[in-house]
């Protein structure tokens, strides 16, 4: 074998290597997971924020064209919110800009994924599937406010198009 051939093969199985090891790093230094699709579990057909406690949030949402229902969601800082993701029309993305969450919004199928937002602020989620004549304005937004400014009230929630989530329902398992 000619030293230029070893030389390929050995920088092949060193990049190999590299590939190997950049993908173990993302998945256990960066949290980067893939989302689960969940074959057991019905689509729904209504969006709607849970809250199964304090620091613990279900999120039941739909994209359909051309926007993300519930289109705005309000959680305290450091809560974990667990992504419920289905689709009523054709195939939508769904990424949260800023986190490690991305998507797919397929019909019939709901996906799933879990994340914690520990620090306050603003994440917008947009479709990065292109689902048709509107798909740059398919947009939503997560408001992660301060755990103490956050108000515990079980009413005046209003999900969908183009309403907010005006406050934030605490406690074991209500809908919000």
């Amino acid at each position: 074998m000619d030293k230029r051939e070893k030389r390929v093969i050995f920088a092949s199985i060193a990049l190999m290597g590299f590939f190997f090891l950049a993908v173990i790093l993302a998945v256990s230094g960066f949290g980067i997971t893939v989302p689960d699709c969940i074959t057991d579990r019905e689509p729904f057909t209504e969006a709607k924020v849970i809250s199964q406690d304090e620091t613990h949030y279900e999120v039941h949402s739909i994209a359909r064209m051309w926007r993300f229902e519930p289109t705005v969601i309000e959680i305290p800082a450091g809560a974990t919110v667990d992504f419920f993701l289905t689709s009523a029309d054709v195939v939508h993305g769904f990424q949260i800009e800023d986190r490690a969450v991305n998507m797919m919004a397929v019909p019939g199928q709901v996906t799933s994924t879990s994340i914690t937002f520990d620090n306050v602020g603003t994440y917008r989620i947009v479709c990065h599937e292109y689902c048709g004549a509107n798909h740059h304005s398919m947009e939503g937004v997560i408001h992660v406010r301060p755990a103490e400014d956050m108000v515990a009230t079980k009413q005046g929630l209003e999900l969908g198009s183009g309403s907010s989530v005006a406050s934030t329902a605490v406690g074991g398992g209500s809908e919000l």
